[in-house]
């Protein structure tokens, strides 16, 4: 199953449409960005969440400032990046560089995008098996879907298996 069905289709629109107009004018107009669109949602089998090991994916440009690299988040193209930090980092270490969003919510209570706390109460009640040691970040603004299936989802997917996760949970910015 494709990622992303009709990718050439998709492609030609965003380089002849939205990508064209970027480079002839420095301005990202949003209403010219055809939205990916698929018939089919990518699914898998399903799993007991109980029995299962989680990994926490997000996509609120979240790092550890003290140690990492921030997104580029003033790059109108886009940054393809993760980053990886420990469920178990204290809030108060985790920045946010994703300039697409307000960030007021989450800088008031970081669980509002990441909700490691309610996570670990439900490993603790047994609702989930087992949360992976490392939370997986990207930066939700990437224009270039080709870019978010070749180079973003292949790192993520690369650390959830090293990680031994069998379910994934997404939370967007």
């Amino acid at each position: 199953m494709e990622i992303l069905e009709n990718r050439d289709e998709w492609v030609a629109a965003y380089q002849a449409g939205w990508l064209a107009h970027y480079g002839e004018t420095g301005e990202t107009k949003w209403d010219l960005y055809k939205l990916p669109s698929n018939k089919t949602a990518p699914a898998g089998p399903a799993i007991d969440l109980s029995q299962s090991r989680l990994v926490f994916i997000s996509s609120a440009g979240s790092y550890l400032p003290a140690s990492q690299e921030p997104y580029d988040a003033e790059n109108d193209l886009g940054d393809y990046t993760i980053r990886r930090y420990a469920v178990t980092t204290p809030p108060d270490q985790i920045g946010f560089t994703h300039t697409h969003y307000d960030h007021a919510a989450v800088l008031a209570d970081p669980q509002v995008l990441l909700p490691l706390g309610h996570l670990a109460d439900l490993v603790h009640e047994g609702v989930i098996g087992d949360l992976a040691p490392d939370v997986i970040s990207f930066m939700g603004y990437q224009p270039d879907m080709t870019r978010v299936i070749d180079e973003t989802i292949p790192a993520i997917v690369a650390a959830a298996k090293e990680m031994h996760a069998q379910a994934a949970l997404l939370v967007p910015a």
